[in-house]
């Protein structure tokens, strides 16, 4: 993984100075609310429903060990012994004090972390792929672009107060894990007739207030004008975006009210005007660099009749086979399996465990298992867990066994339960409705594993205001929260996917109360699993069934 230059160290160390100071002259008097503003979101901090909220930035979703031990002891030194994992990556403290904020930053910064352009209108960290490096349908490992765009966007002095926040992701495969089209920008590593790299450029999609899907705009560009064109795109943005309403300031408006094409075309003459064959030109010296911090392990060479004897028999153990089923992929190399550890526990002793929520004596028992079967890595993933991408498949027994002491080996990757869920109105300031206790609801009503298998795929997001940081838009179901005379409602939408193809969910109906929005998405399921397609033993996916059915037969059931 990339480690940090002396530069990066330099500039990462100056910048905490600069907020220690910054921060002893707000909590002195010397500067007012509206001064600090702008400098404490340049560092990742919010001022949330009860305490500030401190976001730290994982590029890419790659953490070391080591990095992961140094949050645990941040969360245990300053907080209240515990992160949230977001779907951008990125690791949450929900509790810091403002004036512990410098110190818990100069920790970040002695294991290579920050939480600079971790919020503000400026270009976020960029997200990508939780198998990329190891999937063997990949074009590309995307990490290296990732590293060439943080490294090109951070501190872009251009680009720093933006019209509004700006948002990047890359895959190398056609299966989109990374939700690109819902992006500001989505990049797809792809290879022309000729095998030359390059990537498709999808502009304006994003969700909130106004969701949109986003637009291709060039179907191929060249990988080494990747960043001049990025810089052609925001350079438009931050010439034509609007300002004067930070509900249609961001850039999927500008090309949803100009038209794709139109768009498309203005970036083009502005690439070809000030960017293209410039100072930004990345040459096969740039890339080799890049990829130089994403060098494979050194793997060994497995007797793969001896690993999948082995693997057959612990296969017996059904509870480790469920596991194996759904919570680990396929691995480019033979013998091995990337393994996703579940985040969304549920009810553990009767208490729900929110989604995304990892103990600091949870983080210190990870990265052990990390260094003891996984490269020392750990990876973050847009669906709020966490993976150990290179684990032989001799060793996923022993993993399991382990993981399953720790609540992290829930048997539930890609069920109705591996729920995206914000913070919600318990934490946000935003919010509008509470999460958890919702989530706990469905935890209780869905809390049979063989009938979540049977129901089969089903992503289940839910947003606690149309701010939307759960994605509720483009899940197969989505639910948001909604403030009614001071009482919790939850509007449910249906049929969305944030996948290669993408879509926006379409709204049932009127909001259901917050009592009884276990039960609607249990006669929402009925009618799924009453009329759903059988062909053998395979199931009609139930995004491919709302897509065939619409939603009047939901619509019906739920409200008569």
């Amino acid at each position: 993984m990339y480690k940090y230059t002396h530069a990066d160290q330099a500039m990462v160390d100056e910048r905490v100075t600069q907020f220690r100071d910054q921060t002893r002259r707000f909590l002195s008097g010397e500067l007012s609310e509206e001064q600090f503003l702008p400098l404490r979101l340049q560092n990742g901090l919010y001022i949330q429903r009860h305490a500030p909220m401190l976001r730290i930035a994982v590029p890419y979703g790659l953490l070391a060990t080591y990095q992961l031990r140094k949050l645990a002891e941040i969360t245990r030194k300053y907080d209240k012994e515990y992160g949230h994992f977001t779907t951008r990556t990125n690791l949450q403290l929900n509790w810091p004090k403002l004036e512990d904020v410098p110190d818990i930053l100069a920790e970040l910064a002695s294991v290579q972390m920050h939480a600079i352009q971790t919020s503000g209108n400026c270009i976020r960290n960029t997200t990508t792929d939780p198998y990329a490096g190891v999937n063997a349908n990949e074009i590309e490992d995307p990490r290296p672009y990732c590293e060439i765009i943080r490294q090109w966007s951070t501190f872009h002095p251009e680009f720093a107060f933006l019209p509004r926040k700006f948002k990047i992701a890359v895959i190398g495969t056609k299966k989109d894990r990374a939700a690109t089209q819902v992006h500001d920008i989505g990049l797809h590593v792809v290879k022309s007739d000729e095998g030359e790299i390059g990537f498709e450029v999808i502009v304006g999609g994003g969700l909130g207030r106004t969701p949109v899907i986003g637009k291709l705009v060039r179907e191929f560009l060249p990988r080494e004008h990747l960043l001049s064109y990025l810089d052609a795109i925001l350079r438009v943005y931050n010439l034509h975006g609007r300002r004067d309403n930070k509900y249609k300031a961001r850039i999927k408006i500008l090309v949803d009210s100009m038209g794709a094409k139109d768009f498309a075309k203005l970036v083009e003459a502005e690439w070809e005007a000030h960017c293209k064959d410039g100072p930004l030109t990345l040459t096969d010296e740039h890339f080799a660099t890049a990829k130089s911090y994403f060098s494979d392990f050194d793997y060994e060479q497995i007797d793969t009749l001896a690993s999948q004897s082995q693997l057959n028999n612990d296969l017996k153990d059904k509870a480790f086979a469920d596991w194996y089923t759904h919570n680990t992929v396929a691995h480019k190399i033979a013998g091995y399996r990337a393994v996703v550890i579940s985040l969304k526990a549920g009810l553990v002793d009767g208490k729900y465990v929110p989604a995304g929520d990892v103990s600091a004596y949870q983080m210190d028992a990870l990265a052990d298992l990390a260094d003891k079967y996984s490269f020392g890595e750990i990876r973050g993933t847009h669906q709020q867990n966490l993976v150990f991408a290179d684990v032989k498949v001799t060793d996923l027994y022993s993993l399991w066994q382990a993981l399953a002491e720790l609540n992290l080996a829930r048997a539930n990757i890609g069920t109705l339960t591996d729920m995206i869920v914000c913070p919600g109105f318990d934490y946000c300031a935003l919010a509008n409705a509470t999460t958890h206790n919702i989530a706990e609801q469905i935890e209780q009503q869905f809390d049979n594993l063989d009938y979540l298998y049977d129901l089969g795929e089903i992503q289940l997001n839910m947003s606690g205001c149309m701010n939307a940081c759960a994605h509720h838009h483009v899940g197969d179901i989505g639910i948001l929260g909604v403030d009614k005379k001071g009482e919790h409602w939850y509007q449910i939408s249906l049929g969305g996917s944030s996948k290669e193809d993408a879509r926006l969910g379409k709204i049932l109906g009127k909001a259901v109360p917050a009592d009884d929005v276990a039960a609607t998405l249990q006669t929402i399921l009925d009618v799924y699993t009453r009329e759903r397609q059988q062909e053998a033993d395979q199931s009609e996916p139930f995004g491919e069934f709302v897509e065939r059915v619409g939603i009047a037969p939901f619509k019906e059931a739920v409200y008569g």
